[in-house]
């Protein structure tokens, strides 16, 4: 459960507000579901494996990345781990304290920050993701290997369609809307 009410409290209440509507139940509830599955699991994260490491949910997104990458622009960090320029910020800052990752200038262009991830981060993600990966196990438990694979194909392909759409969008945006 990730709220005050469970998810079957949760299905009754909204079938009572929208059951005269016109709406496609199956599709609401599919994305309703996953959003707060997606919760469930980022909570149960930070309040174990996370939580013991001393970093939240974003941290440990934006610590990973980092790590995945040894060094990227802070504009890129912030995207691959999907959230604004603005929170990665104080993100940053928060992991620059505890010493994991650095900011430094592009000498090409000052204007511009890279993110890298020290040799203490390093450690940190060397000791901390088979934790992670042992929690990833446990949340995937209920389900059957052949579960586990089609959920992720499922997953994989709603990403897929979204981040096609995304780019489709932006490749239809008039160049009068887009300032160019």
């Amino acid at each position: 459960m990730s709220g005050r009410h469970t998810l079957a409290e949760t299905e009754r209440a909204v079938s009572g507000r929208l059951g005269g509507l016109q709406l496609d139940f199956a599709a609401m509830t599919a994305v309703q579901n996953l959003h707060r599955t997606a919760s469930a699991i980022r909570n149960h994260f930070e309040q174990t494996v996370l939580g013991e490491a001393g970093l939240s949910w974003t941290g440990f997104v934006v610590l990973w990345v980092t790590w995945i990458w040894d060094s990227l622009e802070t504009r890129d960090a912030a995207e691959e781990a999907g959230i604004s320029k603005g929170t990665l910020t104080g993100v940053v800052k928060t992991l620059e304290s505890k010493g994991l990752v650095q900011r430094a200038s592009l000498p090409a262009d000052g204007r511009l920050v890279l993110l890298q991830i020290t040799p203490a981060g390093k450690r940190l993600m060397l000791q901390l993701f088979p934790q992670v990966n042992a929690t990833e196990v446990y949340t995937v438990s209920p389900l059957e290997a052949a579960e586990i694979d089609s959920l992720a194909g499922s997953l994989r392909r709603i990403l897929t369609h979204l981040e096609n759409g995304r780019t489709a969008e932006a490749a239809s945006v008039p160049a009068s809307l887009d300032g160019t």
